[in-house]
């Protein structure tokens, strides 16, 4: 699992029939521990309604297609959660 930031929806009118109904969003994957940027932005199926500028949890690989629905939709990664706050031990890391 990963985190990221929403930061933008993407439309396809057309596309791939196992695509239909889902919506996708631009995640902004960032670091966990001080929510820099890591990577390029990706495109992720969400499957709990979030929005833009929401910190959220991706999966990937067979979990994001597991989590859209089928292991035959062809998604690379998949929004699961909402993360509504997180705490670290600083001394920890």
């Amino acid at each position: 699992m990963r985190v990221g930031k929403v930061i933008g929806t993407i439309w396809a009118t057309r596309k791939d029939e196992k695509l239909n109904g889902l919506k996708l969003l631009i995640v902004q994957q960032l670091n966990i521990i001080n929510d820099s940027n890591e990577g390029a932005p990706i495109i992720a199926a969400d499957m709990i309604g979030a929005g833009v500028g929401e910190r959220v949890i991706i999966v990937g690989g067979s979990s994001a297609r597991s989590a859209a629905g089928s292991n035959h939709v062809p998604v690379d990664a998949t929004v699961v959660g909402i993360i509504d706050d997180q705490e670290i031990e600083e001394d920890l890391i």
